[in-house]
């Protein structure tokens, strides 16, 4: 069984002092946590203070930041209320831009000839409504009394000679008019005509131009040909320069071989020489030395008997003296002798080593030109070839150039003809258009005037002129539009004259013999 502990010995610990053995346990420092939990805190508190301060109205920063809003307030709505204004004056500049443009398509499409021709119909209904009321007041005139008094016959009469003179005027203002617009359509062929003059005058210069440019080319090829050719001259010129060059060295060096070769031999002939005369020499001496020890010895037996003791002393001392002296200068020939060798044989090394730095010399001038020779041709290789590859890559490029502009033709003449078409479309379209609103301006004062009690028909006649604005034939109701062939594309005027009949009688063969007389073909 389990004892139960005793009391009087169990120590009893308060918290506080458990906590402390606890940390001391683990060795946990209270005072570097409490600071750390302190530094925190202080820190938290910064931050909040920051925080609150940062939304006061009544610091200075604050101020400011309120300064710089209301101030970027106030700049936005003043520019809202700037872009407003514009907007407005935009708006108002379009309205304008608009009446304008309507006002001059309204101007323009009264300058019609087709709405001109209907407005002439229209005056055409007025005055015949005006005539027709003139004739109804004649014919009261005359069937209510024939006794009217003349002075109101008078007045009638000078008020439809005054109408008549009004007409008058207006018919001749219209072919006043009419004159005017053959005069401009006359100046505008003039106009025309120098147009194509000038064209013409400027295609000359263009093919001129590319004629010079062409010749240019032409005389820079034949440059570049001379220079090529003077190029090859040059090379080859300096090629046999170069053999020339080597043959010449080539008779030099055996010349000096040669020159060397004899040089050599006049040198074993001279030292042949010298052995020769040295021998000779020696025999000589011999010769003369035998003679005159034979001489001496002749002497010698002559006085032998003759001379005492002292005699033969001085005989010997004589011979003595004569072999020393003999030795003495067979000793000076050696040392000559010697000499002489040492100076043959330093002669011939410094002729060997001449000899030797001249090889030497020319195997290096050889080399060295061989090197040159082959850093000329290898040069003169690299050159080719780049030369080669240039006139490769240009003429790469000519054909890129080449196929460049003809793809860039072919997309020209693609491009106008896709033009044309929407041009011709448009044009379709537009007619359509002019003929619609046409018909709505007629039919409007067609109903005006038959409201009003008009005379239709001239109305209805210049509305059913045909389609199109042209100034061609009608043809099924229609009157197309013929085009200049230039690049102004004006349109043809329509107005006969004695050139145009001239014109027509000259190219339209009526009678092929006439035809024959005028050109000069006549055979009696």
């Amino acid at each position: 069984m389990i004892q139960p502990p005793d009391l009087r010995k169990v120590t009893v610990l308060t918290k506080a002092e458990w906590l402390r053995i606890q940390d001391e346990i683990k060795q946990v420092n209270k005072d570097k946590e409490r600071m750390r939990e302190a530094a925190k805190q202080r820190e938290a508190l910064h931050l909040h203070s920051k925080e609150v301060v940062k939304l006061w109205s009544n610091t200075i920063a604050g101020q400011r930041q309120k300064k710089l809003e209301a101030k970027k307030l106030r700049e936005e709505i003043e520019e809202e209320k700037r872009k407003l204004a514009d907007m407005e004056e935009a708006k108002y500049q379009e309205q304008q831009r608009r009446e304008a443009i309507e006002k001059a398509k309204t101007q323009l499409y009264y300058q019609t000839d087709r709405v001109k021709g209907l407005h002439r119909a229209l005056l055409l209904t007025e005055v015949l409504k005006e005539r027709e009321a003139q004739i109804e007041l004649r014919k009261r005139i005359k069937s209510a009394s024939k006794d009217v008094d003349k002075e109101f016959l008078n007045v009638v009469g000078s008020k439809e000679d005054e109408a008549l003179r009004q007409e008058q005027e207006k018919a001749l203002q219209k072919k006043l008019e009419r004159q005017a617009v053959a005069e401009q359509l006359k100046k505008q062929v003039k106009e025309n005509k120098l147009l194509r003059e000038r064209q013409k005058i400027e295609n000359k210069k263009d093919g001129e131009e590319t004629l010079r440019l062409q010749e240019l080319y032409q005389w820079e090829q034949r440059m570049e040909e001379e220079r090529q050719a003077k190029l090859k001259r040059d090379l080859m010129h300096a090629h046999l320069e170069h053999i020339t060059n080597r043959d010449l060295i080539r008779a030099a060096d055996t010349q000096k071989k040669n020159a060397e070769e004899e040089q050599r031999k006049l040198f074993l002939s001279a030292k042949q020489k010298m052995m020769r005369l040295r021998k000779d020499k020696e025999k000589e001496l011999f010769k003369e030395a035998q003679m005159r020890r034979e001489r001496i010895m002749d002497k010698l037996t002559v006085t032998q008997q003759e001379r005492t003791d002292s005699e033969e002393q001085r005989t010997a001392k004589a011979v003595a003296e004569r072999d020393a002296k003999q030795a003495q200068q067979q000793r000076k020939e050696e040392e000559k002798k010697a000499a002489m060798l040492e100076s043959i044989a330093a002669h011939r090394e410094f002729l060997r080593q001449e000899k030797e730095q001249r090889d030497k010399t020319a195997k290096q001038n050889t080399q060295d030109r061989l090197q040159a020779k082959k850093q000329a041709d290898r040069i003169f290789s690299e050159k080719q070839q780049l030369k080669a590859q240039r006139i490769k890559e240009d003429r790469r490029k000519l054909q890129e150039f080449h196929a460049t502009q003809m793809a860039q033709k072919s997309a020209w003449h693609q491009q106008l003809r896709r033009e044309e078409h929407e041009f011709e479309v448009k044009t379709a379209e537009l007619i359509a258009e002019e003929e619609k609103q046409f018909q709505q301006y007629s039919r409007h004062i067609i109903s005006a005037a038959a409201e009003a009690q008009r005379n239709v028909f001239p109305l209805c006649k210049a509305a059913g002129e045909g389609l199109g604005g042209g100034l061609g034939s009608i043809s099924n109701g229609v009157k197309p539009i013929y085009l200049v062939q230039d690049c102004t594309g004006a349109q043809m005027p329509k107005y006969v004259s004695g050139t145009t009949q001239n014109i027509k009688k000259l190219n339209e063969a009526v009678d092929i013999q006439d035809t024959k007389r005028r050109l000069g073909f006549t055979w009696s």
